[in-house]
C-alpha cells in the first residue's frame, strides 16, 4: 500500500460557515505535500511554481483524516513536477473513502538567493 507525503486529522479551527474545511487550506495542504515529495527525490530548497487544475470532488468535514499521496510526473533540469491525490477517510469507523481532489504541482529548486538550481 503505497504511503502519503502527509496524512493529518482536519480540526475545527480550519472550518468555513458551511461546517467544512477551507479550500485554502486543502490547496495549502497540497502545496506541503508536493514540497515533501520533491525534497525526497533531491534535497534541496524549492518554492511554487504552479499549481494546476484543482477541482474538488468531495467536501472535507471536522474529523476526516486527510491523505495526501504524490508522484513524480517530471523531473526537469531544475524543476519537478508532481502529481498529488487528495482522499479523506471519515466516519466512526474509517472505513468510508472519499476522492476529495487532485492537482499538479511543478517546484523549483533555489538557492539562497531564490536562484534556479539544478536538481540532476
Amino acid at each position: 500500500m503505497k504511503e502519503p507525503a502527509i496524512k493529518l486529522v482536519m480540526m475545527p479551527k480550519d472550518t468555513n460557515h458551511l461546517g467544512s474545511i477551507f479550500g485554502g487550506h486543502i490547496l495549502s495542504l497540497i502545496d506541503l505535500a508536493a514540497g515533501v515529495h520533491a525534497r525526497s527525490v533531491a534535497p534541496k530548497k524549492y518554492v511554487t511554481k504552479v499549481m494546476r487544475e484543482v477541482e474538488f470532488h468531495a467536501p472535507v468535514y471536522v474529523g476526516d483524516i486527510v491523505s495526501f499521496f504524490t508522484s513524480t510526473s517530471k523531473l526537469g533540469n531544475s524543476s519537478i513536477t508532481i502529481k498529488v491525490e487528495v482522499q479523506a477517510l471519515r466516519g466512526v469507523d474509517m472505513v468510508s473513502t472519499h476522492n476529495v481532489t487532485s492537482a499538479e504541482v511543478v517546484m523549483v529548486a533555489v538557492d539562497e538567493s531564490f536562484k534556479p538550481v539544478t536538481i540532476k
